[in-house]
């Protein structure tokens, strides 16, 4: 048994129906350089069956490694989520949403996550329905990570989210639109089952990293934010996590 997992990890790829072999070289740098590949949400540009198949075909032609998924805001646009899923996971991706994979020891949760704020400043359930509505959605979204997380009995516990769970991976954003890039009620769980890595996209215009409460280690992989940093290279995050030792403390 390998003593390291390399996990590769990129969101925002924001596949178009014209879209074909586009990643033909993000996809084989992935599967020379990491033993399993994440894709954080924003799979497809406007959730179309037609761009979902657009992926399927680049993960099936040059993908050669495990790929686990969950899906963002725009696989939603267009109601055909469902869809969307079905054929991605037919390419051989673990799409993943409240579940739980295990690769090589190494255990995964993923989730969509969702909006609402951070620390002091989220939101809260008072006032008009439709706000209770939307913090009813990140409490369950946060619920739906908090299950996958407590089914995993490895000592090493990934999260794979789209929504980011914390604000330092967000700064650069204008502060405006900080609500809906994540929610710390997604934070919680994180640090609860003391997660080894967290990787989310989503903040195009963030920062590359920070930590949570707990000090677990939080990646933001936003394709359009690692090209911006990654000039000489794909723009994907690779991280090595020790297989079969203890969690983060």
């Amino acid at each position: 048994m390998k003593e390291h997992l390399r996990i590769a990890a990129i969101a925002d790829i924001h596949v178009k129906k014209t879209g074909q072999a586009s990643l033909e070289p993000i996809f084989t740098a992935a599967s020379e350089e990491a033993d399993v590949l994440l894709l954080c949400g924003d799979l497809t540009d406007y959730g179309l069956v037609e761009e979902a198949k657009v992926l399927a075909k680049d993960i099936t032609a040059f993908l050669r490694i495990p790929s686990i998924g969950v899906l963002g805001n725009h696989d939603f646009e267009s109601g055909k989520a469902d869809e969307v899923v079905k054929i991605i996971a037919g390419a051989g991706v673990t799409m993943l949403d409240g579940d739980a994979h295990e690769i090589e020891g190494v255990g995964f949760a993923g989730i969509k996550g969702f909006g609402g704020g951070f620390g002091r400043r989220q939101l809260n359930a008072w006032g008009e329905e439709i706000i209770k509505k939307f913090v009813h959605e990140t409490i369950e979204e946060a619920l739906k990570l908090e299950m996958a997380l407590a089914r995993l009995r490895t000592p090493q516990k990934i999260a794979v989210l789209h929504y980011a769970p914390i604000h330092a991976t967000v700064d650069g954003e204008p502060p405006e639109i900080n609500p809906f890039l994540g929610s710390s009620r997604l934070e919680e769980p994180i640090d609860r089952y003391r997660c080894n890595a967290v990787f989310h996209g989503h903040a195009h215009r963030g920062s590359l990293e920070g930590r949570t409460k707990g000090n677990v280690p939080v990646y933001n992989v936003a394709m359009p934010l690692l090209a911006a940093h990654y000039e000489d290279r794909q723009p994907f995050r690779v991280i090595e996590v020790p297989v079969g030792e203890p969690a983060v403390a």
